[in-house]
């Protein structure tokens, strides 16, 4: 199943370029899978570090330029308001975030609530809204867990699950 999506998303991917006016290459096609392979909202200097294990001889401004021409296409997200290194999303379900502020991890969660935000008619009129996001921070399950001891156990842990 997860085979027959991953397939589905590069088809869709590819769709995305030629629609936009560009070239599927093999560095935007590798650098596309490296994002959708990982939950962790990566950095561009993440995503190169791995893409560079395939591909040693990709540049990080080639990296860069590919992630922000996929946010540029709707092929991926950059996670606004993390405040340090852009981070991408490749996840393209409706979705919010949730960064800790201690260890920075970034987790997505999905609450419906979430997916119509009321926008106020004078910024509708104002603006072409193109999308709208939730952004949470706060201080993640492992980080209140490491920061007391004797409640430390696995079964006191949560998990916000990815959509």
């Amino acid at each position: 199943m997860k085979e027959r999506q991953d397939n589905r998303s590069i088809v869709q991917f590819r769709d995305r370029c030629r629609r936009a006016g560009l070239k599927v290459t093999p560095q935007r096609e590798l650098i596309y899978r490296t994002l959708m392979e990982t939950e962790a909202h990566p950095s561009a200097e993440w995503v190169y570090g791995r893409v560079r294990e395939t591909m040693p001889n990709i540049s990080f401004d080639t990296v860069n330029r590919t992630l922000l021409t996929l946010s540029g296409i709707g092929a991926a997200f950059i996670v606004e308001g993390s405040g340090e290194s852009r981070r991408f999303d490749g996840n393209l379900a409706s979705h919010q975030h949730f960064k800790c502020v201690r260890c920075k991890r970034i987790l997505d969660f999905h609450h419906e609530p979430f997916d119509n935000i009321a926008v106020p008619e004078e910024v509708r009129k104002r603006f072409e809204l193109l999308r709208t996001t939730v952004y949470l921070e706060g201080i993640c399950d492992r980080c209140r867990a490491a920061k007391e001891p004797s409640e430390n156990t696995s079964s006191n842990t949560t998990k916000i699950n990815p959509q």
